[in-house]
């Protein structure tokens, strides 16, 4: 549609930053759910995460036209490292990817339930003003 624009900004300061860290066997979405919901985060930017998994699912995009689709990868034996976390919390729904590696590859997407901490896990988000609006930022309609 011409009435969205090719480009949105927003300016904000970061009211906090907030640093999670997960223990062995914790399910890392679930987790940075658990955490957005008691810290009373509305609106956040993921600035980094690092770790490792015992085990994960994750979903990316496996088309390119509309409707869009999803494939889900799921490993519950194998190890990684995680060598980044990003993603956003968007009117306190947490959007967050993660790139994962192994001996052979980089990989990774949209985190899913079931992605297991091995040795820990680090998750650091800045945290915006409840005034900012991020609503459709998100928004794959609204194209």
């Amino acid at each position: 549609s011409a009435a969205v624009p090719e480009v949105v900004a927003v300016s904000a300061e970061f009211k906090r930053v907030v640093v999670l860290r997960f223990k062995f066997q914790a399910d890392l979405l679930a987790g940075i759910e658990k955490a957005v919901k008691e810290q009373k985060i509305k609106n956040a930017v993921v600035l980094s995460g690092i770790g490792s998994v015992r085990n994960y699912q994750f979903h990316s995009v496996s088309n390119r036209d509309f409707p869009s689709k999803n494939i889900y990868v799921k490993d519950t034996k194998e190890p990684a490292d995680i060598v980044a976390i990003n993603g956003y919390v968007i009117g306190g729904k947490v959007h967050a990817h993660m790139t994962l590696t192994d001996e052979d590859k980089a990989f990774g997407g949209h985190i899913e339930p079931d992605t297991n901490v091995f040795t820990f896990a680090i998750v650091t988000l800045g945290v915006f003003g409840d005034e900012v609006d991020l609503s459709r930022f998100d928004d794959k309609t609204w194209r």
